[in-house]
């Protein structure tokens, strides 16, 4: 019989993942990739002995990393040298009081009741709900890719309403566990990952402040970029060609299938096509146009990022690994970046120092320093001045970092390289720069998030962000696996 043929567009987690996993069931796959490196968003940038990663900067949910692994043949201990992040993030709250997030929980008790008598208590039992939310979200939700509505409308999914809190605000949530608003902060802020606000995130995102506490935060020696490398190395032993710099113009396609792609004016056929660009652009720019293309452009997406990486020519020792400020105008941070689309004038935002973890990051007496920053996404109109938001947004990490005492940060960068919104779509095709591609509010998550099948061409398969189950680096894993398994017993079904 007839090997069969996979082209998967874009070399992201997802797709490399499907890619090692169709390649490991004797399909012939090859991937096509417009930039010159795999990782898509989780790309690195490396200058004079600096590196960068340009997306995650830790690994969060490591037993979903240990099962993706698993589920790819291997050890993920076996193929990333991983170290503990203990305290995870070192948050600075505009009083100027502090709160270090630990497994340590005696430290934990010790530093909670300076914030709020009996707040430790409120954490246990925060941290049993998240217990709850975790496993049964994992189980019901993420590990699921619900091809048909009645997989998700089970009778034995209804209890699931009671027990994830679905429609429950997180943030608002919060109340049964803390009164004081710098703790309902600092377990909330984690909704960011899924480019949510914690004002109108699930309550059943608990699950993050939970995993990072009770499962842990690592990071990989080299940074997260060597998840990626990693990854390319199952795919290539299990057979799996890439090509790079090299732009589908076009997913060549008739009334009912996917023949191939057009790339570089030349034709590639294949009997099944995956897309792991971000999907919104895949049915804007790489299909004909219809009608499910313009309702994709009007769901919601996550907001963005202004980055800037620095590479400094001095040591700034006293910066742990994750150093996150966050505004006490915490509401109103959320309703400028969501509902404004623009910079709050007091922004929360998050510095990583990656040489505190591996020295290899930065060269010797010099420092790697990523300052990220919450942004709106693009608006339709374009009136955004990324120009200066930027400008204001770095004068923002400037006045932070002063609240720490370091005051002279700005005189010791060597170079600066940033990314806003406009960045992220010329480098990864995402539309209006959503770091996070289709937000992850309520109907936008499970069986309403778009499907990894299209629903006219029945052999053109999806995987990423703006999938089901989600973005994130895990999560991709998942997608990847996912679609794959899909693709395989659609090919199964044809014998």
């Amino acid at each position: 019989m007839k090997t069969k043929n996979v082209i998967v567009i874009g070399a992201g987690i997802g797709g490399i993942v499907a890619a090692t996993h169709l390649a490991q069931h004797g399909i012939k796959v090859t991937v096509v990739e417009k930039n010159s490196r795999p990782g898509g968003r989780c790309d690195r940038i490396s200058r004079d002995g600096h590196h960068f990663d340009t997306g995650p900067t830790l690994l969060v949910m490591p037993l979903l990393y240990e099962a993706e692994f698993n589920a790819l043949g291997t050890s993920m201990r076996e193929k990333l040298d991983l170290q503990r992040v203990d305290p995870t993030y070192r948050l600075v709250f505009d009083d100027g009081s502090q709160l270090a997030l630990t497994s340590d929980m005696k430290s934990m008790q010790e530093q909670l009741e300076t914030f709020e008598a009996g707040s430790f208590q409120g954490l246990l039992r925060y941290m049993d709900e998240g217990h709850r939310h975790y496993h049964l979200g994992i189980q019901k939700l993420v590990n699921r890719d619900f091809r048909k509505a009645s997989e998700f409308f089970a009778l034995e999914n209804i209890p699931l309403i009671h027990q994830l809190k679905p429609f429950v605000n997180h943030y608002g949530n919060m109340s049964a566990y803390f009164d004081d608003p710098r703790l309902k902060a600092a377990f909330t802020f984690q909704d960011v990952y899924m480019g949510l606000s914690p004002f109108e995130a699930p309550a059943t995102f608990s699950m993050m402040p939970y995993t990072e506490l009770a499962h842990g935060v690592y990071y990989p020696r080299g940074g997260m970029y060597g998840i990626v490398e990693a990854l390319m190395d199952l795919a290539r032993n299990a057979g799996v060609e890439f090509i790079f710099d090299a732009t589908v113009q076009q997913i060549d396609v008739n009334s009912t299938h996917a023949r191939g792609i057009f790339i570089d004016g030349q034709r590639l056929e294949a009997d099944a096509v995956l897309a792991n660009a971000d999907l919104p652009y895949v049915y804007k720019d790489l299909l004909p146009d219809d009608k499910l293309a313009e309702s994709l452009t009007r769901k919601r997406f996550s907001c963005s990022v202004i980055s800037f990486f620095w590479g400094l020519d001095k040591t700034y020792e006293t910066l742990g690994p994750h150093t996150l400020f966050l505004a006490s105008d915490y509401r109103e941070n959320f309703e400028r970046i969501i509902r404004d689309l623009s910079l709050p004038a007091n922004p929360s935002l998050y510095i990583h120092a990656p040489a505190r973890l591996d020295p290899a990051m930065s060269p010797r007496g010099q420092d790697t320093l990523i300052a990220i920053v919450p942004v709106g996404h693009m608006s339709d109109n374009g009136e955004q001045d990324w120009g200066e938001l930027r400008d204001e947004a770095r004068r923002q990490v400037f006045r932070r970092l002063a609240i720490l005492g370091i005051t002279d940060l700005e005189s010791h960068i060597k170079f600066e390289t940033t990314f806003t919104p406009l960045s992220w779509r010329k480098r990864y095709n995402l539309m209006k720069g959503s770091t996070h591609g289709l937000c992850h509010n309520l109907t936008q998550l499970g069986y309403f998030r778009p499907s990894n099948k299209h629903s006219r061409y029945d052999n053109l398969y999806f995987t990423g962000a703006s999938t089901h189950p989600g973005t994130g680096m895990p999560t991709a894993m998942v997608s990847g696996r996912l679609s794959a398994q899909r693709i395989l017993d659609d090919f199964q079904n044809q014998v």
